[in-house]
């Protein structure tokens, strides 16, 4: 890693390290996995599988077929609630399994 400057931000080191070590997309999944939890809450997590991200995309594993056909009429609703959460656009589709 090349120093550009002496002094810099923590916050700045984290952001240049994790862009030169190409983690963002990892974080981003971790990031997504929490906001889907945090704002699904208790009754849609009891039933939710399993949660990946793959680029842009949101794959949802849903145990209950009654869960994910509700949750399929919101899937706009449901975007632009996480990245709200998250503070930038992570996902732009939503893929109900």
């Amino acid at each position: 890693m090349v120093r550009k400057k002496n002094n810099i931000s923590l916050g700045e080191g984290l952001q240049e390290f994790i862009s030169t070590n190409k983690l963002q997309k990892g974080i981003d999944k971790i990031l997504v996995k929490e906001a889907w939890v945090s704002l699904m809450g208790n009754g849609v997590n009891n039933y939710t599988t399993d949660i990946d991200l793959q680029n842009s995309t949101l794959f949802i594993s849903l145990s209950s077929s009654v869960l994910r056909e509700e949750l399929s009429h919101g899937k706009s609703k449901i975007i632009a609630l996480i990245n709200e959460e998250l503070g930038r656009e992570i996902v732009t589709k939503i893929v109900l399994r």
